[in-house]
């Protein structure tokens, strides 16, 4: 009889992580079809148009991963872009609730799935955007799967050995994904080192790590032929500074408890301290996989933000163990009821998800159909600065304006036919080659240091770059707005303004795109990169 319960209730537990997987992911798939793609995002999907081995901000696997699900550029637009992303989200909600049936049950299992499906990073950030943290949030949960079955093993047999090497596959995928994947690997030693050195012995250790460098290898030779740029940049985001800046701190450790959503914060915060005071959450080798999987990463990070401004999302998988973990010790105390095979769920759980759905449902509102301005109205030029809405909202408004400026300017002779276009850096330089240039069949090129139009370096040269004694247009909105004669007053004999066109939303000035005619290329512009 008990046997017989046990088995109808394991059957509900995967119905309702079925059901949790189909409802999110149908969340997901809306939005994908009703947002614009934000900066990152636009920006990202220049790695899908032009591959290379690695990129000047990231590895290349995000660009793999946009040309995957849009059928290599096939399907170019927002929805099949995302769709990559949003799938990878699908598969790492199950692989979290293997993990925690593997550390103690199914019910941790499926507490685990709803916090990492209520947190704003794993669900929406990575789960649901064109960014790396897609990808190497998957392969990251692999990693940790594995390891949780094959590190504490007292006994390395062929099959330990096979999983070994798999744990090595799927680390360099996630480094192919982004650069402090490393951190799996760091991970992975300190146990060895610290709890289980038989591995020190075993040839399938060392294999691994060569495969994860050999997967890796691309980014390496990419940065060798462009003289470490990647490693360069990165490196100077993060060098220590020689001062103390607890505003960065403090803004760091606000990001990550909105990113991981607060409600979800609450209960991480509440299971590690019990952790702290010895509570039993889970077997010892198990809680220390996890807990060296996560401390190292989240600990270097929240450390820089001491000096440097960092962003919350770097410390993102550091909060994955934290969440299975989170679900073990909550499981343990809840101590859910089942009565006639129904199962319950403590409002504790649900209320983060609810949390984010209203979330989600009041982020479109503001982002698509909001009437209020959220920047600045003071200015014409910058108005609808800071309102974070408008990266996401109103790029087709530009492109609609822009189809019909550029055709009675080419029809008047005051431009010749399919006239380049020039904007100043990678953002909002994305959205315009996205949204503007490539749906009327232009070119668009960046003008700017390497800081600013980063891969753009890159897809000037690609493109031709500019053409001695061309005209140009220049697009500029006013939340991102920059004065053309202090942009290219040095590249051009003249800048002549078009016109002004309001973006609007709900009937509501929003902000402005302002259109001009950048006259005779000079030829002076010196390419960041040969």
């Amino acid at each position: 009889m008990i046997e017989t319960e046990t088995f109808v209730m394991s059957n509900k537990i995967k119905n309702h992580l079925v059901w949790l997987i189909f409802i999110a992911t149908a969340i997901r798939l809306f939005l994908a079809s009703q947002v614009e793609l934000a900066n990152d995002e636009v920006y990202y999907w220049t790695y899908a148009l032009y591959p290379d081995l690695s990129h000047f901000d990231h590895p290349p696997m995000v660009g793999f991963l946009a040309q995957l699900s849009s059928l290599n550029l096939f399907f170019e637009d927002d929805f099949f872009l995302r769709l990559g992303s949003i799938l990878l989200s699908a598969g790492s909600t199950w692989i979290i609730f293997l993990i925690g049936k593997k550390i103690k049950n199914e019910l941790t299992g499926l507490y685990a799935a709803f916090l990492y499906t209520s947190s704003i990073y794993c669900s929406i950030i990575s789960g649901f955007s064109l960014i790396p943290d897609a990808s190497q949030v998957f392969f990251w949960l692999i990693c940790v799967n594995i390891s949780l079955s094959i590190l504490p093993a007292e006994k390395i047999e062929n099959k330990q050995r096979l999983q070994m090497i798999l744990l090595g596959v799927c680390a360099g995928l996630a480094m192919l994904s982004k650069y402090h994947s490393v951190f799996i690997w760091l991970g992975v030693i300190l146990f060895v080192l610290i709890k289980n050195r038989k591995w020190l012995l075993d040839y399938s250790f060392y294999l691994s790590g060569i495969i994860s460098l050999i997967i890796f290898s691309p980014v390496l030779i990419w940065n060798i032929q462009n003289n470490l740029i990647s490693f360069t940049f990165h490196g100077d985001r993060v060098a220590p500074a020689f001062e103390l800046r607890p505003d960065y701190f403090f803004t760091e450790i606000g990001g990550q408890i909105a990113y991981n959503n607060p409600l979800n914060i609450i209960l991480i915060v509440v299971a590690l301290s019990a952790l702290c005071k010895g509570k039993y959450i889970v077997g010892e080798k198990h809680k220390w996989i996890l807990l060296l999987n996560a401390i190292p990463l989240w600990l270097l990070f929240t450390s820089f933000s001491l000096f440097r401004s960092t962003l919350p999302h770097w410390t993102g998988p550091a909060f994955l163990s934290m969440i299975i973990l989170t679900a073990a010790y909550w499981e343990e105390r809840i101590k859910v009821t089942s009565t006639k095979n129904i199962l319950h769920y403590p409002l504790r759980l649900l209320v983060p998800s609810y949390f984010l759905v209203f979330l989600l449902a009041a982020t479109l509102y503001i982002i698509n159909y909001s009437p209020f301005q959220l920047g600045k109205t003071t200015d014409k030029q910058s108005f609808g600065e800071y309102d974070f809405t408008q990266d996401m909202y109103g790029w087709s408004q530009v492109n609609e304006a822009f189809h019909l400026i550029a055709k009675r300017e080419e029809e008047n002779k005051m431009m010749t036919a399919s006239a380049g276009i020039i904007s100043t850096q990678w953002f909002p330089g994305a959205h315009l080659d996205f949204y503007v240039a490539q749906p009327n069949n232009r070119k668009l090129f960046l003008i700017g240091d390497l800081k600013a139009i980063h891969k753009y370096a890159w897809i000037n040269n690609t493109r031709g770059g500019l053409e001695l004694g061309k005209d140009y247009y220049h697009i500029a909105v006013s939340n991102y707005f920059k004065q053309p004669t202090e942009a290219f007053g040095n590249y051009f004999e003249k800048i002549e303004p078009i016109d002004t066109v309001a973006i609007t939303r709900s009937g509501k000035i929003m902000r402005y795109a302002f259109f001009y005619r950048l006259r005779n290329y000079k030829g002076n512009f010196e390419q960041p990169i040969r």
